[in-house]
């Protein structure tokens, strides 16, 4: 799937609950994340700084704008999922890009999600305090 086949490159990326689904498009590199700008919807500055790693691995910074639809989740997990979808696109884009991703680990999706509450505990693993007494 290749920028030549259609006008944009699509992708899906995951991170704890969030899903990230972007269209990148041949652009000026403006971020639009749910009809907002990256700004304002990332407002971290690490946040914001880090959506945009894929494209200096690849050396193209500036060459593609970013539409991104993402649900669940929290800002962390928002920014992680779009880093994620960012890349699989990049690497729908050409060969060269998926090899550099691939080696910068941008490909990976992080596995870490939310550990469920066990009964019996007050969350996943805290248990109530013992009392000898």
């Amino acid at each position: 799937m290749s920028m030549t086949d259609k006008r944009y490159s699509f992708a899906t990326g995951r991170r704890k609950s969030a899903i990230a689904r972007v269209q990148l498009h041949e652009g000026t590199g403006q971020v639009i994340v749910n009809g907002r700008p990256l700004a304002e919807v990332l407002p971290r500055l690490t946040d914001q700084n880090a959506v945009f790693e894929p494209f200096r691995a690849t050396n193209t910074v500036g060459r593609y704008s970013v539409m991104a639809k993402i649900t669940g989740g929290g800002t962390t997990g928002w920014t992680g999922a779009l880093i994620h979808a960012i890349s699989r696109a990049l690497s729908g884009v050409s060969e060269e890009n998926r090899v550099t991703l691939r080696r910068g680990t941008f490909l990976t999706r992080d596995p870490r999600v939310k550990e469920r509450k066990k009964y019996g505990l007050k969350r996943a693993r805290k248990a109530p305090q013992y009392t000898k007494r």
